[in-house]
């Protein structure tokens, strides 16, 4: 049934809008939706339909970094439909798997498929999320009263009984002010029937003020070589919290598979009374025979959803609307880039309060977002701030003044304000920033981008001006006080992010740099990071290799020191004990599933009943230090063997020992990939 697309002609340059032949098409379609529901060579049929819904969440600024994991449901279900518009769905397996405690509760149309391509009207979320959008190919006041229709592409599909002309058919609403659909629609030349159905919504559709945005992938099917039917479908739906603007998203997203259908079978009107999408009790559901573990089923979808097919929805029903916003989010906003953006501690600032605002003005395609962030710090009483504008398709100019730290994090960021305040351990190595940047991003695939960046700032020595609770302070080392200007290039593969077993993730950055008014030349820096995660056995155990390296000219600046030492890096040594302009790290660790008792987390969720036990060894060395900095070359290279403790993917207590130091430490924090919303 699966259709090959063989050859694409008779595109169109620009969209023609409400062409006699596009409203022709439109009308014809109508008709033959209205024709099949009362077909009488069709009365009624059988169906199974194989489904996932996933719960996801998206962390990051920008949310760039694809989504993680919190919850998978699998499910099967029998599906029945009689002429005309009669549906049953009844769920026969059901199970779940969580990687983050949550007691989240899908809508029930979450949970089946769809019918008759929504009928005359859209609904979703049982009507809380969308209710009652006109269908575009509804005859009278759901069609061409309501929607704009324009010819696109022409497509050949080989199918086993014939070959199928498909016309696409671009749709989108006479009053955007409206709950209206936008999208595309694919037409069989031959018969008029609907193949496929892909769209998004005006923002008045969305109910939820949570929602962002709703994308919808309707697949059919030719069955009996003129039936055409669903057999693919996916749904995306995007939230974002509507109090603060953070780089916080969840996601559902289902997909599902329709085969197995038998025809005419008789069904009685009897048996679609009710609600449509049931479910067979609990110890029934359990009893399902399902063909293997609920991980190797997820790894067998993981990664075509993770290649993001509705990413090209939304961009096609955005081409669509042109200058016109589909976000159902408020333009604007309170926002910052993380939990720290509001409140921090370090010994440089003391403790900082800080506020921020989104704007994201109506501009149509260019889709534009304006941010602006403003902090202030009781010991060091500096304001700092940010005001950025930036595209959705890449381009970002900004003027700040910042505090930033040498070595990059190491530790959560609230979790490093905590110790720092209470404890007097500060985990980094501050100077100050003041400037301008400009810089452009692009994306090479679903997954890698490169980035290019120009900045000129004026760099400062930051003493430090806080007292801690308990403790003391460690020295903030100087740096070199001037103005800076550098050029940097980046490219970068991101990780995959979502239920992944196997992942390759890699991050190269050249800089060039040069001092104003110095008379020493400019600088070159190369810097990389990545990893490498493979399976190890059958049990479900991952190997993790890290590493990173650096190496950079005689002239290199202070404040772009390599560091090393420490928690984040070699944790049996001093904290920044090492650094220059010559560095490597290499970090191997065992991931163990092993077993760890459940525990209730609200009235529906538990916990996994597992945790990851992960013995690693890592690396690393230092060469060539800076002038003017207290950190050391390595004598050699230093090693640190240990063991993580990680529960739930969120929480990681450490325990390292150093070969050379003959040390150990602790260290507890947030797995990295919350740290850049903490």
């Amino acid at each position: 049934m699966a259709a090959v697309l063989l050859a694409v002609g008779g595109g169109v340059a620009a969209q023609d809008w409400n062409s006699p032949a596009a409203l022709a098409l439109a009308d014809r379609a109508s008709r033959r939706r209205e024709r099949a529901a009362v077909d009488t060579a069709l009365r009624d049929y059988k169906a199974q339909a194989h489904g996932f819904v996933f719960f996801l969440g998206q962390f990051g600024e920008g949310l760039t970094e694809p989504p993680r994991l919190v919850k998978a449901d699998q499910l099967e279900l029998e599906v029945y439909w009689k002429a005309p518009r009669l549906s049953k769905q009844r769920i026969v397996g059901w199970r779940e798997g969580a990687q983050l405690p949550t007691d989240i509760n899908y809508h029930r149309d979450h949970l089946g498929i769809v019918q008759n391509n929504f009928g005359r009207v859209v609904r979703l979320g049982e009507g809380d999320e969308v209710r009652d959008v006109p269908h575009p190919l509804t005859p009278g006041e759901g069609g061409r009263d309501l929607y704009d229709f324009a010819l696109g592409d022409t497509s050949t599909i080989l199918l086993p009984q014939r070959a199928v002309r498909v016309v696409e058919l671009r749709v989108r609403p006479k009053d955007f002010s409206q709950p209206r659909l936008v999208g595309t629609l694919f037409i069989d030349t031959e018969s008029g029937d609907l193949v496929r159905l892909a769209f998004n919504f005006t923002p008045r559709a969305y109910l939820d003020a949570q929602l962002e945005d709703v994308s919808v992938v309707l697949d059919n099917a030719l069955w009996e070589g003129r039936y055409w039917l669903p057999y693919r479908q996916e749904i995306e739906i995007r939230r974002r919290a509507t109090w603060l603007d953070i780089p916080a998203r969840g996601i559902i997203r289902g997909r599902w598979e329709i085969d197995s259908y038998v025809f005419n079978i008789g069904l009685a009107d009897q048996w679609f009374a009710g609600d449509e999408i049931v479910a067979l009790p609990k110890v029934q559901r359990d009893a399902f025979p399902w063909a293997g573990s609920l991980a190797a089923a997820i790894q067998d979808v993981a990664e075509p959803v993770r290649q993001e097919d509705l990413r090209a929805v939304r961009e096609a029903a955005s081409g669509i609307a042109g200058r016109r916003v589909l976000s159902g989010l408020k333009a604007q906003r309170l926002g910052v880039r993380r939990v720290s953006d509001l409140v921090r501690a370090n010994r440089v600032e003391g403790v900082a309060v800080g506020a921020g605002v989104v704007w994201r003005p109506a501009l149509g395609a260019e889709r534009i977002e304006i941010r602006a962030l403003l902090s202030y710090g009781f010991a060091d009483r500096r304001g700092k701030g940010l005001l950025a504008v930036s595209s959705a398709y890449g381009f970002e100019v900004a003027a700040y003044r910042q505090v930033r730290d040498v070595g990059g994090p190491v530790i959560a960021p609230l979790l490093n304000s905590i110790a720092s305040q209470e404890f007097g351990d500060d985990y980094g190595d501050y100077y100050r920033a003041t400037g301008v940047r400009v810089a452009l991003r692009h994306a090479l695939g679903a997954r890698s981008d490169w980035r290019l960046e120009a900045a000129h700032e004026r760099v400062a020595s930051a003493g430090i001006r806080a007292a801690p609770a308990t403790g003391t302070f460690r020295p903030n080392p100087p740096v070199r006080d001037g103005d800076y200007a550098t050029l940097a290039v980046a490219i970068r593969r991101r990780s995959e992010g979502f239920a992944v077993r196997r992942d390759v993730a890699a991050a190269v950055e050249l800089e060039t740099g040069l001092r104003a008014g110095g008379d020493d030349a400019g600088w070159t820096r190369l810097s990389g990071v990545g990893h490498v995660l493979a399976p190890v056995g059958s049990g479900g155990s991952r190997l993790l290799v890290r590493g990173t390296a650096g190496l950079a000219t005689a002239n290199l600046p202070p404040h772009r020191t390599f560091v090393l030492g420490g928690r984040g890096t070699l944790l049996g040594d001093p904290f920044h004990e090492w650094g220059g302009r010559r560095v490597a790290l290499l970090h191997v660790e065992l991931r163990v599933p092993v077993p760890f008792v459940r525990m209730a987390a609200g009235p529906y969720a538990r916990t996994p009943g597992t945790i990851t036990l992960a013995p690693y060894l890592a690396a690393g060395w230092a060469d060539e230090p800076v002038a003017g900095t207290p950190w050391r070359p390595t004598p050699g290279a230093r090693v640190t063997m240990g063991v993580g403790v990680e529960w739930l993917g969120v929480f990681r207590v450490e325990a390292g020992y150093g070969m050379e130091s003959q040390r150990a430490r602790v260290a507890f924090d947030i797995t990295r990939d919350f740290w850049d919303i903490l």
